[in-house]
């Protein structure tokens, strides 16, 4: 029988830490099955999915425990079974003038839909010719059964003007 984790890591970024942390899953047998890592203000942030031989979970957590000493903070769970019948996918991509509070309001606006944010990435960029700090944002969303795409796009929308965003939403492309 197979055990599926999920593991949250956090520490100073250096070179190799990937590598280290993808040793200690092969030594163990693991398999990496998906992973988002990047380097934030000088720190390592990782989420990573791996499954393991419940047999050998116990001997992985330990020795992926062992990597504290390298100053990496983590947290093992051990993941449930997900739901097959989840809503449509959708993606968003939203671009405007930088300002606190946008992503508080954006998804405040989703979850009132009841969608749920799968994946988020954002940050900050100089405007091509202005240089005014622009903020950009995509995501991965997933409607409820039943969801109106037309409904949350319309209170995007809405959201969008005040705080002076555009904001684009679009049914997942599986082609390409």
């Amino acid at each position: 029988m197979r055990k599926s984790l999920v593991l949250t890591l956090l520490g100073p970024d250096r070179p190799g830490l990937v590598e280290a942390i993808a040793a200690v899953v092969a030594e163990h047998e693991g398999n990496w099955l998906e992973s988002r890592m990047a380097s934030l203000a000088g720190e390592f942030a990782g989420l990573l999915h791996v499954e393991v031989d419940e047999s050998r979970a116990g001997d992985l957590e330990s020795a992926l425990a062992s990597l504290g000493e390298q100053g990496l903070d983590l947290v093992v769970k051990e993941a449930a079974p997900k739901d097959s019948t989840e809503g449509e996918l959708f993606t968003l991509e939203l671009v405007g003038q930088d300002r606190p509070g946008i992503v508080r309001e954006i998804s405040k606006a989703l979850a009132g839909h009841g969608v749920n944010v799968e994946e988020l990435e954002s940050g900050r960029e100089s405007a091509p010719m202005t240089g005014e700090i622009l903020f950009r944002a995509r995501a991965l969303l997933r409607l409820p059964n039943g969801g109106s795409p037309a409904e949350v796009q319309s209170g995007l929308e809405a959201i969008g003007a005040d705080l002076m965003v555009d904001i684009e939403l679009q049914p997942l492309d599986r082609t390409g």
